[in-house]
């Protein structure tokens, strides 16, 4: 009885843990990497078509991303999900396959022209559809023999519709083993969905560490921040550009544009338009609608007991096809546009960054993590410049970010989800965060909590039974292309030269600036470590 760890093992995106019980073997999630790699992952310890069962935690991409690719390299297993996960995979990884296909013409229409070789996709569409038919959708709180050697049980994780957090019973020859995985913990009193449920009892915890060293802002006011930010904009005859993950992040937002427009927040402007412009986006929001009694919270029930739809509103537009996608940058109008990417790495939205921009009157407010080497991280530390699509677009639109609307729990979530367990766990394995997150926190848990953990890499194999490692690897560095580096070492000169306005700024005794320096002195020190610049 083994547990390894492969993937969001010192890094927050690419998640995915195997473990043997007797005979059998499955998977946690396995999800894609997205942004900039730092460590290099562990392969599979076996073929796919060896692995009997996938449990699936949630349907974002870093989890569930490969899925497809698993599948297409032999694969057969049941895939165990919640039910609105399930449903929320089905259009998320056929998106992800168009994106690819997409994404591929272009490039490889560049290569021909260079005499490159052409690129292959990591899975296609039949792919997507193979594994479609492998999910098997299940309740929460609802405890499946899926052997005689593992039962599951799904309890609301409260991070997106459907997350969930995954109890595991393993019994092999006359031992038995509980192992929890936390999947991605939720937030508190995030509008639609239930707050995270408590776990009270397990040996072992896999648990994810991605805000392990950050807190929320206490009594943040979304709502009033997001009305402000679209008057001053629409009042300069801008448009509000809104990058969105097209699961949780997109319909939060039309919670909170409802409550804008139906309390009159925006003077004189109770009309404004809002485009959601993400087929992926639109589907998911259908998904909610479907799910609500199962999955959403006491007051978002109370509105539809009520008739309230509590995601529509008066001159809400969703755009499917391209030709209306582009017919939104071509009317004038101020307005609000929602789109995906979250992180700007692909999608519709940077079409809709490079037609605002430039333009000073416009803004573009982020909702949501930003994964370091994306799009979105370049543009919140104030870059003056960006490349899309081969041309270089200079960067005046104001940029906002609404802070504490993230869908994880900070420090403060993970310590008090963590607690809730009655009887302390024999160890807990903390992943899915930053570097230097998942020590820091480990270590916290360990010197002021009094709980075993420890912070795995990749590759390093655990012995469920005596409850020792069978072998414990150092983190293998990716060796970086030479875009990447150019890519990294520019953000590097950027930061140093943020930092030296700032201490100016100190200099002048202008207020705010300490933490702000702090901010840019942890990203520089991040840099400077992993490339010796």
């Amino acid at each position: 009885m083994k547990l390894e760890f492969i993937g969001a093992d010192h890094e927050v995106t690419g998640s995915c843990h195997y473990v043997e019980v007797g005979e059998k073997k499955f998977l946690v999630d396995y999800g894609m990497e997205q942004g900039v790699n730092v460590y290099e992952n562990a392969p599979l310890p076996v073929p796919p078509a060896q692995i009997d069962y996938l449990f699936v935690t949630h349907a974002h991409i870093d989890h569930t991303g490969m899925i497809p690719q698993l599948v297409a390299r032999g694969f057969k297993g049941e895939i165990y999900a919640s039910t609105a996960t399930m449903e929320l995979c089905k259009i998320m990884l056929r998106d992800c396959a168009h994106i690819q296909a997409e994404e591929l013409k272009w490039k490889n229409r560049k290569a021909e022209r260079a005499g490159r070789q052409k690129e292959v996709a990591i899975y296609e569409m039949a792919d997507v559809e193979a594994a479609i038919k492998l999910f098997r959708g299940v309740n929460y709180s609802e405890k499946i023999d899926v052997d005689e050697n593992i039962s599951i049980r799904f309890i609301d994780a409260g991070h997106i519709l459907g997350s969930a957090s995954i109890e595991v019973w393993l019994r092999e020859d006359n031992e038995s083993r509980k192992i929890v995985f936390s999947g991605d913990i939720g937030n508190f009193n995030k509008p639609l969905i239930r707050d995270p449920e408590y776990i009270k009892d397990a040996d072992y915890v896999l648990m994810e560490s991605t805000y392990g060293d950050r807190f929320h802002e206490d009594g943040a006011d979304h709502v009033s921040d997001l009305a402000k930010i679209i008057e001053e904009t629409l009042d300069r005859g801008g448009n509000v550009v809104i990058p969105a993950f097209a699961v949780g992040r997109t319909q939060e937002l039309l919670y909170f544009m409802r409550q804008i427009k139906q309390n009159n927040l925006v003077k004189n402007r109770r009309d404004f338009p809002v485009y959601v412009d993400s087929p992926l986006a639109i589907e998911a929001t259908n998904v909610f609608k479907d799910n609500l009694l199962d999955c959403y919270d006491e007051e978002t029930k109370a509105l539809v007991e009520s008739g309230i739809n509590p995601i529509a509103f008066p001159n809400l537009k969703m755009t499917v096809s391209s030709d209306e996608s582009m017919a939104i940058n071509l009317d004038k109008m101020p307005k609000v546009i929602i789109s995906a990417s979250g992180m700007c790495d692909a999608g519709r939205i940077r079409h809709h960054l490079k037609h605002n921009l430039w333009r000073s009157e416009c803004s573009v407010v982020f909702a949501g993590y930003q994964a370091f080497g994306t799009l979105g991280r370049t543009l919140q530390d104030n870059v003056s410049e960006v490349r899309l699509f081969g041309e270089n677009i200079s960067v005046h639109a104001h940029i906002e970010t609404l802070k504490s609307i993230s869908s994880h729990a900070d420090k403060n979530g993970l310590i008090k989800w963590i607690s809730a367990f009655e009887e302390k766990p024999k160890e807990v394995f903390i992943v899915h965060g930053d570097d230097r997150v998942c020590e820091s926190f480990s270590n916290e848990l360990k010197t002021k909590y009094g709980i075993n953990s420890s912070a795995p890499f990749s590759g390093s194999v655990f012995d469920l039974i005596t409850g020792e490692w069978i072998k414990q690897t150092k983190g293998v560095a990716v060796v970086a292309s030479k875009d990447t580096r150019e890519q990294e070492s520019s953000v590097y000169l950027r930061l140093l030269g943020a930092g030296e306005r700032l201490l100016r700024i100190i200099k002048e005794n202008k207020h705010g600036a300490n933490k702000d320096l702090a901010k840019f002195a942890d990203q520089i020190n991040d840099l400077s470590k992993k490339w010796e610049i």
